[in-house]
Formats: C-alpha cells, structure tokens, sequence
C-alpha cells in the first residue's frame, strides 16, 4: 500500500528579514469578459509587433547580417548556375553549327 505525501499549504511571513512582496489578484471586470479574446490579444500587442525592441539591437543586426549573407550567397550560386549555363549553351551552339 503505498502512502500519498500530505500537502502543506503555509504563509509566509518574513525572508531573510523582508516581507515578501504583496500578491496582486487580478480582477475580472465586466466589461472585458463582454469582448471577445482576439479584441484583447489585438489590442494589447498594437504597435508592439511592428516596433523592433531596442534593446535587442545586438541581435537584430546579426540576424540582418545573416539574412545579407545568405541573399549573397544565393545570388552567387545563381549567377555561377547561369554562367555554367551560358557556357555549355556556348559549346553546343559552336559544335552544331
């Protein structure tokens, strides 16, 4: 038979001589229960997605230099594609003349 712990539920008073911050309830008020969720979800991220946070500026400019790398990067596979392509046109266009 095998014994479930008991759960102890407490309050703390005082850490290391302080009292622990005040615990805030948020309260259901009436008129947002009426709005539908996306209403909320639109309005409390407004602005926020189009925005670039300043304090991610470090990681934005190594994305943006990843991004120009690798446009680069494919630009240059497709200019060798086409040369190889011009070049193999080239041979065929002079052997069967």
């Amino acid at each position: 038979m095998s014994t479930e712990p008991q759960s102890i539920e407490v309050e703390v008073v005082e850490i290391d001589g302080a009292a622990p911050p005040a615990r805030v309830e948020p309260r259901d008020e009436p008129q947002a229960q009426s709005r539908p969720q996306w209403q909320d979800w639109q309005q409390q991220w407004q602005g926020r997605v189009r925005t670039l946070d300043s304090r991610w500026w470090p990681l934005w400019v190594v994305l943006g230099a990843v991004a120009v790398v690798l446009l680069l990067t494919f630009g240059l596979v497709i200019a060798v594609a086409f040369l190889i392509f011009s070049i193999i046109r080239g041979f065929f266009r002079a052997i069967f003349r």
